[in-house]
Order: C-alpha cells, then structure tokens, then sequence
C-alpha cells in the first residue's frame, strides 16, 4: 500500500524537491503551502493554518500519515539586513516553533504510527569554538530564526524522550537548487552569470568573498530527509558535506564556467548586499552517513554546472515557506 506523507511549507525550495521525490516513490501527499492545502492521491478540501492546533490534528485525525515533513520557516537569509523587532520573533515563533507542537502532540494523541522529520539549521550553532560542527556541539543562536530552531530541536527531544515520538532533526547545512529565492547569495551570482552572458547586465555587487560556506546541492539532502526517517531510531543529524568553500570560489566557478573572468564583472565589499556574517561552519555528517549510508552525491562544482545550465529556464519562488 502507498505511503501516506504531509509536507509543512511545500512551496519553498526543500517542499518542492520532497514533494518530487516522494511523488517518484509513489508516495500519497498533503502538501501544506501558506493559504493552501493541495493532495495528491487524498481526498481533502480545507486549507489547513498550522498556527492553530485544532487544524493540525483535524489533518492528522484524518490521515493518520506514515511521514511528516515539518520544512516551514520565517528566516532571512546573510544578505538582509538584521530585524528583530517584536513582530519577528512572534510569527518566528509561530510558525517555526509552535506549529512543530501542534504536530508533535498532534502525532501523541492520534497517530503514533507517524514519523516526524524537522528541518533545523546549522545558525543554531551561531559562531562556534570550532570550524567543525557535529550533533554534539554547544547551541549559541545569533538570530530569533536561529532561537526557534534550537527550541524546535529540543522539542523533538522532548517528544522522543517523555512521550516515545518518533521525531528527527536535520540539521541543515547551505543547500541550493534552481528553486532558490533571489535573496541568496548562490541565486544572486547564478542569475547574474546568465544576464552578463545575455547582455543585461554589466556588474555585480557582492560583499564579503572570503566567507566560508559548506555549499551541497538541495536534492540531495531531501535524499537524506527520507533517509532519516526510515532510520531505526528518531535523532538529531547534520546535513552537510563537510568542505569548505569561499564565496569567492563560488564566483570564481561560476564566470569560469561560462567562460568569462570574474574580475571583469563584480565588485567586492559592498555593506549594502552582505550585511551580516559570521565565521565558517562547516558540518560533520558521519553520523548520518553511518546511520543511513547517505552520502552527498553532487559536488561542488557540479552543482554550479547544474544550476547554470537550469538557470535558462526562470523558476520563481514565492517569499515565505
């Protein structure tokens, strides 16, 4: 019999890719968007707002699904400007944190069958002692995003220990896909690639190109998503590729492969598109790796190929999850 999956925030980049591969592997869905709730092989009509908890268990009431997906998230990315105001840290709050309760306990009352993954991210490690990161490493979140990530992390803890829930924590390193949004530093230097080659643009601006980023390619961590959650046991796991690379290799990759000097097009240290930073993290995934055999697939550079050469094609992704 097919599996049942419910994927929180379907319309961002990782929502799309998951809902891709799961759709390969014959999977029923409810993809959960803001406003919107769309099924594949389901009956179901109601959007669901997964703020407000009687929605949240109506839907798990009803599916009793196999796998939940939790992927929605209010953040923003290096190039925005800080904001922190009260407003942020609510809906933060609301949507990253409290909808992952909603499931949770959701999961508890109606359906223990379900396996439950997180999407967490390596900003719970704000400026870490050390350029390595693994699941054993101190939380020291920068950010209100970073804040409710480390909070919805130990909430799985705390369903797993006190209540037997089955739910897993990825913690997710930078990933990129042509399903990401223009704000991102990756999508920035891509699009920027393909104008300069059309003629459409003449100089791009960038910030710092020393910062170290471990770059992977997106389909492959929903790869190890669903890895994670066919685990026999629920945790808490790095998702990343464990190498470092500048944002000036990035560039550099990207205008080599399309056959133009870098030099000539960009111009560095602009306070206006990097206005925050932080020192390098770079993930240590050989606890994935041993639990599940996931490896990344891609590397480096072959992603830069891909998603110059899927660039051709515009992809808009609209803002929040």
């Amino acid at each position: 019999m097919a599996k049942t999956a419910v994927i929180i925030g379907a319309r961002g980049q990782d929502g799309r890719l998951l809902r891709e591969l799961l759709c390969s592997k014959s999977y029923r869905l409810a993809c959960i968007e803001r406003g919107a709730t769309r099924v594949e092989g389901l009956e179901w009509k109601e959007a669901v707002d997964i703020t407000r908890a009687t929605d949240v268990f109506h839907l798990i009431q009803e599916f009793r699904p196999d796998e939940v997906y939790h992927l929605a998230a209010i953040h923003h990315s290096s190039q925005e400007s800080a904001r922190e105001d009260l407003e942020l840290f609510r809906i933060s709050y609301e949507v990253n944190f409290f909808s992952l309760l909603h499931f949770l306990e959701a999961i508890r009352l109606y359906s223990r069958k379900t396996r439950l993954f997180y999407a967490s991210s390596s900003h719970v490690f704000g400026n870490p002692p050390s350029e390595v990161q693994s699941e054993e490493t101190p939380f020291s979140p920068q950010s209100v995003y970073a804040m409710t990530k480390v909070d919805g992390l130990l909430a799985c803890r705390q369903y797993r220990r006190a209540h037997q829930v089955f739910a897993s924590v990825g913690i997710l390193y930078n990933h990129e896909s042509k399903y990401r949004q223009e704000k991102f530093l990756s999508k920035k230097v891509i699009r920027a690639v393909s104008e300069i080659k059309r003629g459409s643009l003449e100089e791009l601006a960038l910030g710092n190109l020393d910062t170290a980023v471990d770059w992977g390619y997106a389909p492959d961590y929903v790869e190890a998503m669903h890895a994670i959650l066919a685990a026999p046991e629920a945790g808490e796991f790095i998702i990343a590729t464990g190498v470092k690379h500048t944002a000036r290799e990035f560039v550099q990759a990207a205008f080599r492969e399309a056959g133009l000097d870098w030099k000539q097009w960009v111009s560095e240290e602009n306070p206006q598109v990097m206005g925050r930073g932080s020192q390098a993290r770079i993930g240590n995934a050989s606890k994935l790796m041993s639990t599940t055999g996931w490896m990344p697939k891609t590397s480096f550079l072959e992603m830069i190929r891909i998603l110059l050469e899927q660039d051709s094609v515009p992809t808009s992704l609209s803002e929040g999850w």
